[in-house]
C-alpha cells in the first residue's frame, strides 16, 4: 500500500490522470499569473518576501528562558470528531471524543510520574487546562498533543485548551499562533 511504499521508497507517485499539470499555463493569483517565489505584496507589508523557515516564538531553540520552564511543546489538531469547535456540543461526538486528552511520550510521562488516563493539569503564564493522559508514542518527546477543540463550558473549570495559547497573531494573515505554544504537564 501507500504507507509500505513511502516506508521503503521514500516515495510515492500520486494516481493522477495522464496529462494533468495544473497552471500549466499560469492562472496563479498573482500579478503575473505566474509562480512567484519573490513576493512584492509581502514585501510591502514588511514581510519576508521569500520563502523561508522563521523560528516559533515559543521553542527550546528560540526561547530557552521559557522552555526552561515549560519544555513541552503543545499541538492542538482539530478532534477526529468536531470540526475545531462545530460539533462540540453534540451529545454522539462528545461521547465519542470521551472527554478533553492530552498525549504524551511515554519518556515524557516517565519524567512526570504521569501514567496512561491520569487527570492533568496543562499549563503556562498564560493560563491552564485539565485533560486526562493518553501515553503514547504516536507523539514524539518534548510534543504533547491535545485534540481539540473542547468548548470551555465542558471541560473541567470552565478552561480549554485556547487557555494556554498566546494571542500573539501570526505574522502573515493575522491568524492564532495553535502551534507555537510551550507548556509543562503534571497529574491535577
Amino acid at each position: 500500500g501507500l504507507a509500505e511504499g513511502l516506508r521503503t521508497q521514500g516515495w510515492a507517485r500520486l494516481a493522477l490522470p495522464a496529462g494533468y499539470a495544473p497552471f500549466a499555463d499560469g492562472g496563479f493569483r498573482t500579478p503575473s499569473g505566474k509562480c512567484e517565489f519573490f513576493s512584492a505584496a509581502l514585501a510591502r507589508e514588511g514581510l519576508d518576501p521569500l520563502p523561508a523557515w522563521h523560528p516559533p516564538a515559543e521553542s527550546v531553540p528560540s526561547n530557552p528562558a521559557l522552555a526552561a520552564r515549560y519544555p513541552l511543546a503543545l499541538i492542538t489538531p482539530p478532534a477526529r470528531n468536531f470540526l475545531n469547535s462545530t460539533f462540540a456540543n453534540q451529545a454522539r461526538f462528545l461521547a465519542d471524543e470521551g472527554g478533553p486528552k492530552l498525549e504524551i511520550h511515554p519518556g515524557d510521562a516517565a519524567a512526570r510520574g504521569i501514567v496512561d488516563g491520569v487527570r492533568l493539569r496543562i499549563r503556562n503564564d498564560r493560563g491552564h487546562f485539565v485533560a486526562h493522559a493518553v501515553v503514547t508514542t504516536d507523539v514524539r518527546p518534548g510534543v504533547v498533543c491535545s485534540p481539540s477543540v473542547w468548548w470551555p463550558k465542558l471541560c473541567e473549570g470552565g478552561h480549554n485548551a485556547n487557555a494556554v495559547i498566546a494571542a500573539r497573531p501570526t505574522d502573515m494573515g493575522g491568524g492564532p499562533t495553535f502551534y507555537d505554544c510551550l507548556v509543562e504537564v503534571e497529574p491535577a
